[in-house]
């Protein structure tokens, strides 16, 4: 890459951040500056910012809707930001000071649909102004709904985004379904979040603790949704005729959860 490429690339770097509460939203309109602790610091430079405003604001929450030019920083502990709080546990930890040149409010928000925990991450101002949703802002596939209506074309309902609760555990599951003789999970595993060694082992304990209790688990890539989608479809559908068909019913410890919660280090 060419040297004036790679500048071009980093002037339009956006750190997305989390606002906590209206209250960190209020400091960022009435008063232009957004904070970072400095142990969760990012490395990269940046130069906008985007706040994704979580599930805590209610119907304002789960989206994105405001993002800021960053002007200058400095480090500042936080009794000093915020006086009114010297009881704080973190009062005395140094903090990243930005202020912002200016603030605008997106023409359409960014929404988290699936939804996925959301905390520091980058995209870019191009990706931020184009975005419908957090999977397009960070340029993922969106495999769980390529997977639901692949099924649903093919006449088998999906259920999304439910818990499966059992022995003090409990487990989120991409899409399942339901037939007469049994229940389906599938896992639609995005390159980025399935792909470091910690994920690979939640996902080992989460398959183990699924066929211990009587589920048929498909695991699917990235890759095989997008590049071999009726291959992908074709296990389930093989699954579903041999476990007698769809059914209509839902199984007691197959219960609706809450959506994942969202949030942030910053506090």
């Amino acid at each position: 890459m060419k040297k004036g490429q790679k500048s071009s690339r980093q002037k339009r770097a956006v750190l997305v951040c989390v606002l906590k509460n209206r209250k960190d939203l209020h400091i960022l309109l009435k008063e232009n500056w957004y904070r970072i602790p400095l142990a969760y610091l990012p490395r990269r430079k940046f130069t906008h910012l985007a706040f994704y405003q979580p599930v805590s604001f209610g119907r304002f929450g789960k989206r994105i809707q405001y993002y800021a030019r960053a002007l200058r920083s400095q480090k500042v502990k936080r009794i000093d930001l915020l006086p009114k709080e010297k009881n704080h546990p973190r009062a005395h930890d140094g903090y990243l000071k930005i202020e912002l040149a200016w603030m605008k409010k997106l023409a359409h928000p960014i929404r988290n649909t699936i939804p996925r925990r959301v905390s520091f991450g980058f995209t870019s101002l191009k990706s931020l102004l184009k975005a419908g949703d957090i999977l397009e802002l960070y340029g993922i596939a969106p495999t769980e709904q390529i997977v639901e209506r692949g099924l649903q074309n093919l006449g088998i309902k999906t259920e999304k985004e439910f818990y499966v609760s059992k022995e003090g555990k409990r487990y989120r599951l991409d899409l399942a379904v339901f037939c007469s003789g049994g229940r389906i999970a599938i896992e639609c595993d995005n390159l980025k979040a399935h792909s470091d060694g910690v994920q690979i082992a939640k996902d080992k304990m989460k398959d183990t603790f699924l066929k211990r209790h009587g589920w048929w688990l498909f695991r699917l890539t990235e890759s095989d949704i997008t590049e071999r989608l009726d291959y992908c479809l074709g296990l389930v559908v093989k699954a579903v005729e041999k476990l007698g068909g769809p059914s209509t019913g839902e199984s007691a410890d197959f219960v609706a959860g809450p959506p994942a919660t969202t949030g942030g280090q910053d506090d």
